[in-house]
């Protein structure tokens, strides 16, 4: 699997879908986008995922997690690990919500370097994908990530959040 081959597995729920945004995460070495409704019942306060983002961040100064939401209510309210690495990672870490045009985006995605990715069908739906080693489909999401990303704003703030 270290190997750069291009790897595809698919996903048949949300519990797949976890457990591959965990193994996006640890392949994670210099950025990583993450796109969601709302982050709900995905393991983001998760004691684990959280030593994962956070053993990320503590990596390199210059690695960047980019958190983008239709609905950033479920991270500023109920998420106390996620508010806890905007706090400690301001610089490194951001979380931005979309716009209501942008709604009609029903894909969520994640991106790791260019290289890996995960992916669901759509918000209801459990199935989708975690590309390991495929550059050029990971480009194109990131690519999507982006042009979602220059027309949100930020949402959450260590000091918006009470903390």
């Amino acid at each position: 699997m270290g190997d750069g081959t291009l790897q595809h597995t698919r996903l048949d729920g949300i519990a797949d879908y976890t457990a591959a945004l965990d193994a996006l995460c640890g392949l994670a070495q210099h950025d990583l986008y993450l796109f969601e409704k709302n982050y709900d019942g995905l393991g983001f306060n998760a004691e684990a995922r959280y030593e994962m983002l956070r053993n990320f961040l503590l990596a390199n100064p210059a690695n960047r997690l980019f958190v983008l939401a239709h609905d950033t209510r479920y991270l500023a309210a109920q998420c106390p690990r996620m508010t806890m690495l905007l706090r400690h990672f301001g610089s490194g870490m951001f979380i931005y919500q979309t716009p209501e045009n942008l709604h009609r985006i029903t894909e969520p995605f994640a991106v790791a370097d260019d290289t890996h990715y995960v992916r669901r069908f759509h918000f209801d739906d459990p199935r989708g994908i975690l590309a390991r080693h495929d550059p050029g489909n990971a480009r194109a999401l990131k690519s999507r990530f982006m042009e979602m990303w220059a027309a949100s704003r930020p949402a959450a703030s260590a000091t918006t959040l009470g903390l």
